[in-house]
């Protein structure tokens, strides 16, 4: 008798133990992937404020050297969702749809250009006009190399006269620029600007072209179908993160510099950048991004709006 009251106690632990590891928990965790870049505050702000824990769900935060390793992490499926952009959203989902978009994390504004195409320190590179024929420092077949068409054609330059240089790596490129071994580079803020504190000159960027800037918050279809509140749960999370961060930015200068690339050259004279809220993709900007997908070659037909934007939880507060 003891014998089988202990094994069914053995038993009912064993279950307990399972239930927490694997049952209701494993609905409430998400696994982020983040790379070294501005855009990811207020994922550290709602981790650090508690935010998270205060909807009763699990982030991990995951740490990513590069957006190569990112997307293979996705594919992998061993992250429900990313901080991303909408060239690798056109990209995942060329033959079936896998992510999509739930919300804008940064976009460009006016006053807060997310991108900036630099001439090298001492080039005498001045214009846009200047460009035509230069090879410029970019990473193929990216966002990069999008808003680098895209900024040139409309400051007049034509597409057979924009020419580009593969340097994948960011701070490769940062490097390579301000030696002077490559004339020209598309870079993102605020490294963009502390290359301008070095001596580059500003050629364009896009805070004249906003619609072709934003960072987007996008999640597995696995994950929105199978865990659509604890996304909703994050939404509010990380809405509460940026209106802390906008109220705040002064606060979060040291998180900035320790997660957001900012050169020693501009550290403490940097000017945080509003981060945008309920906001999400609209249909022009996807199509655009569709049409110079369809362009180079990199999709065969077009993806409709409904499969990459999910518009379900943006506006969750």
């Amino acid at each position: 008798m003891r014998r089988h009251t202990f094994v069914l106690s053995l038993l009912l632990v064993l279950a307990v133990v399972l239930t927490a590891c694997g049952g209701r928990p494993q609905e409430t965790r998400l696994r982020m992937g983040l790379l070294p870049i501005l855009d990811i505050l207020p994922f550290h702000i709602a981790d650090q404020k508690g935010y998270f824990e205060e909807q009763g769900i699990q982030v991990e935060l995951v740490p990513v050297k590069s957006a190569q390793e990112r997307d293979a992490l996705m594919q992998a499926g061993e992250i429900d969702g990313m901080l991303t952009d909408l060239i690798s959203i056109g990209l995942f989902n060329r033959e079936q749809v896998q992510i999509q978009v739930v919300a804008i994390a940064r976009r460009a504004y006016p006053d807060a250009p997310q991108f900036r195409i630099l001439a090298a320190p001492g080039s005498g590179i001045q214009t846009v006009q200047d460009l035509a024929g230069v090879p410029i420092g970019i990473s193929q077949n990216t966002i990069i190399e999008y808003l680098t068409d895209r900024l040139l054609t409309a400051s007049g330059l034509s597409p057979d006269q924009i020419a580009i240089q593969e340097v994948s790596a960011i701070p490769v490129r940062f490097e390579q620029l301000m030696n002077g071994q490559i004339q020209a580079a598309t870079l993102p803020d605020p490294l963009a600007q502390g290359a301008i504190a070095g001596g580059a000159h500003l050629i364009v960027d896009d805070s004249r072209y906003t619609q072709y800037s934003q960072s987007v918050l996008a999640f597995h279809v696995k994950a929105l179908r199978e865990k659509p509140d604890t996304v909703r749960k994050f939404m509010v999370a990380w809405n509460k993160a940026v209106a802390e961060l906008n109220a705040n930015p002064e606060a979060y200068e040291d998180l900035l510099i320790e997660v957001g690339r900012v050169p020693p050259s501009i550290q403490g004279t940097y000017k945080m950048p509003l981060f945008p809220q309920g906001e999400i993709t609209s249909e022009g900007e996807w199509e655009d991004v569709v049409n110079w997908l369809l362009e180079k070659g990199l999709i065969e037909k077009p993806i409709p709006y409904s499969d990459a934007v999910s518009p379900d939880f943006v506006a969750t507060k």
